[in-house]
């Protein structure tokens, strides 16, 4: 790309550079050369910058105001370094190849462009929409629908009747539709009750790798437009993922929990059963929360409480031993 063209995608301006100068790519400020751009979005690297061999690098408006070198100053440097390095790296494009060794059911509805992968399974009655790729060793269950421009990865399961939306990603290992954890104690046996909800997931959503996704008991498991989870993530049956919401590793929340539109939660985060989070709440790692949370909230700790009081809360633990001690000559005395 020319540096002008650069500087349209990421709506930046670009300043001490030769417009017509061409870029192949994106690295980072230390490893880039100078045919690539590179980009500084936490200041805590702003030592590498002088020293960056890097044709051009994206910096915030403001930052480095005497600067004689080319950049290009945008708003967030981590979003104009995402839009480039989309351009320069954009998802494959299906091509309609079906792997001989894959098994597609006769009754299976698939669009013409649809990729298959080698050992891939395919049901009765699904169906996949324009543009998706099935990659090797996946199981697509029976009578799931799937929609347009669809990326499974790898071993990836797909259960039975489970809807996935348009451009949904699901990463190598995860199960979408395994049985909820659902059981009645008879006084002698955990009996099983049977899973016969789906898993719906709308467009946009991602799932990530080794992530397990429970379908409902009764009606469906539902994630939003948008929404994000990283590895390693447990979604018990019937949850409900408000869209826009994103998800760091090792989450679990338990079934029949609902968490509204743009939540943020942390790694390790734990939520209990049949709880409502508020649309726009940040939960810290490793929190564990067993009550609801009021939506726009910041919250941390286990139990999960408001941020600042989680804060003073900390504070004292090292101080404890101490206080004790202090209490303890109070009351001899």
């Amino acid at each position: 790309m020319h540096l002008r063209e650069v500087a349209d995608l990421v709506a930046g301006r670009l300043e001490h550079a030769d417009p017509e100068m061409r870029i192949t790519g994106v690295h980072t400020l230390g490893s880039a050369q100078p045919d690539q751009a590179s980009f500084l979005a936490n200041m805590r690297y702003k030592g590498l910058f002088e020293a960056s061999r890097a044709g051009v690098i994206i910096i915030t408006e403001k930052a480095f105001p005497e600067n004689t070198r080319p950049v290009i100053r945008v708003k967030d440097p981590y979003l104009a370094f995402s839009l480039l390095q989309r351009h320069f790296h954009p998802q494959p494009r299906a091509d309609g190849i079906r792997h001989p060794s894959a098994v597609i059911h006769d009754t299976a509805h698939l669009a013409e462009d649809v990729d298959i992968g080698p050992l891939a399974v395919i049901g009765r009655h699904v169906h996949i929409g324009a543009g998706s790729r099935i990659a090797a060793a996946c199981v697509i269950e029976d009578d799931v629908q799937i929609g347009a421009s669809c990326t499974l990865h790898s071993h990836a399961v797909v259960g039975t009747s489970c809807v996935l939306g348009n451009k949904v990603i699901v990463q190598a290992g995860t199960i979408i539709g395994c049985d909820g954890f659902g059981y009645a104690w008879t006084g002698q046996e955990h009996l099983k009750i049977p899973q016969t909800g789906r898993v719906v997931l709308e467009d946009g959503v991602e799932i990530g790798a080794n992530t397990c996704i429970d379908r409902g008991v009764i009606g469906d498991t539902l994630i939003e437009t948008g929404t994000k989870l990283d590895n390693l993530i447990h979604i018990g049956h019937n949850v409900r993922i408000g869209a826009y919401s994103i998800m760091a590793s090792q989450v679990g929340i338990s079934g029949s929990a609902e968490i509204g539109k743009g939540c943020q939660l942390g790694g390790q985060v734990g939520i209990a059963g049949h709880l409502h989070i508020g649309d726009g709440c940040r939960v810290a790692a490793k929190s564990g929360v067993p009550g609801d949370l009021e939506a726009g909230g910041t919250y941390a700790g286990i139990p999960a409480m408001p941020h600042r009081l989680w804060l003073r809360v900390s504070a004292l633990m090292t101080r404890l031993p101490d206080i004790w001690k202090t209490l303890g000559k109070r009351a001899r005395s």
